[in-house]
């Protein structure tokens, strides 16, 4: 079933999370290492179902496709699919200090990295290319839910 996709006005492409299907693929139980597999490894730890695994909350996970570079730092990257739950949402956003958020701002969406000491807000970019964004007391902003992963095809 491919997923339908519903556009934003401001350019953000949502994705519909469908979780009635389950696929159980193969876990190893060795770490592997980026050299040569050992023979000895050669035995199967569990089954793992990408839809538990990815979205803890189903029916508030959203999937969001990234364009732009500003959380490259944070392995996000241009094309990437931004897994988006939004039960994770606070209403006190010092409990969401240092956590990648997709947050609404003046209307448009964005992707950063949620920054809170005091009564200051900032949402700060993984880029050194781009400033960190200071918002205003009197701003319209919204934290729309957390980032928990990304995913891009290599």
């Amino acid at each position: 079933m491919s997923p339908k996709v519903r556009p934003i006005r401001d350019g953000v492409t949502f994705l519909q999370f469908v979780s009635a299907t389950r696929q159980h693929l193969p876990l190893f139980a060795s770490r592997l290492k980026a050299g040569f597999p050992s023979p000895a490894d050669d035995y199967l730890e569990d089954n793992i179902d990408l839809n538990r695994y990815l979205a803890e909350h189903p029916a508030a996970t959203f999937l969001v496709r990234v364009d732009g570079d500003s959380m490259i730092g944070a392995g996000i990257f241009p094309g990437d699919i931004a897994i988006v739950d939004r039960s994770l949402v606070a209403s006190d956003l010092k409990a969401m200090h240092n956590k990648v958020v997709l947050a609404v701002l003046d209307g448009e969406f964005t992707i950063k990295r949620l920054c809170v000491k005091g009564k200051s807000v900032t949402l700060l970019p993984e880029n050194d290319r781009y400033e960190p964004i200071t918002i205003a007391q009197d701003g319209d902003f919204t934290v729309w839910g957390v980032v928990k992963h990304a995913i891009r095809h290599l």
